[in-house]
């Protein structure tokens, strides 16, 4: 992306992923909106599709706050400043003036990227009149490996700018760390065991009621697929953020000479 950008000769330069498919209109109406809100970083709902059923319940529990937080670019009817999208449609000026992406970063280089354009007093702003179609993985094992790298590289852009990130980003650490001291508490003490039991179950309830919730809007075929779809959502951001933390706050392995990271390829 680095090379193509310092390759650009035009004003504008445009990222489109992979895993995506874009409206006919998609480059208009960025442009259109760039100019018509003075914002440096501009782009549309990420709306998720699926063509297989796993990919569909995959696609229905990336939209709902159960797995992904109030993260705005979720949610197709919203309109305003946000704190980040998918993909991004930007002043070249811009992202030469911010020093283009972190090639340090496995994942989240357009998060990181996105929180600098902030800090520097940058405008980040989603219209839904901008369309495009994301297709998530289309099995458990890729979408656990995919959440694992973003959670470990979310720790890593926290580090850096010395940010503690919002609660969305912790929820899940603080969980995966709640399942594992179960068999601790079981030994040390029966009320700490109780109270893991009801986190448990508060849990699985809660998996159940947003899995109905979001089979009523995108099918009832897809609901004894959805608890799987969340818990594969959180264990994996959360397994992966633990992991970063002790990486990178605990034992800064990405300062240690001839010492690698985990998680350094990236997985499609």
């Amino acid at each position: 992306m680095n090379v193509g950008i310092r390759a650009a000769r035009g004003e504008y330069i445009c990222r489109l992923d992979a895993h995506s498919e874009y409206s006919r209109d998609y480059l208009v109406r960025c442009l259109e909106t760039m100019k018509k809100t003075g914002a440096d970083n501009v782009g549309g709902p990420c709306v998720a599709t699926g063509r297989g059923r796993l990919q569909r319940a995959i696609a229905a529990a990336f939209s709902s706050v159960f797995a992904v937080g109030n993260s705005h670019f979720h949610f197709s009817d919203y309109e305003g400043p946000v704190a980040s999208l998918f993909p991004g449609f930007y002043k070249r000026d811009t992202l030469v003036r911010l020093g283009l992406y972190d090639e340090e970063l496995v994942r989240n280089q357009d998060d990181e990227l996105n929180l600098r354009l902030i800090r520097a007093g940058g405008t980040i702003y989603q219209c839904p009149k901008i369309r495009l179609k994301y297709f998530p993985r289309s099995s458990l094992k890729a979408l656990f490996r995919q959440y694992l790298q973003y959670g470990y590289w979310k720790v890593r852009v926290m580090q850096k700018h010395r940010l503690v990130p919002s609660w969305r980003h912790l929820v899940p650490g603080v969980f995966v760390t709640g399942l594992a001291l179960g068999p601790v508490f079981k030994l040390v003490s029966p009320v700490l065991f109780f109270l893991w039991v009801m986190l448990v179950t508060v849990y699985l309830v809660g998996s159940l009621g947003f899995s109905i919730h979001v089979a009523r809007k995108k099918g009832w075929d897809l609901l004894p697929l959805l608890p799987a779809v969340f818990a594969t959502y959180h264990v994996a951001y959360g397994l992966g953020f633990l992991f970063g933390v002790v990486d990178f706050l605990i034992l800064r392995r990405h300062e240690k000479p001839n010492t690698r990271v985990r998680f350094a390829t990236l997985t499609r």
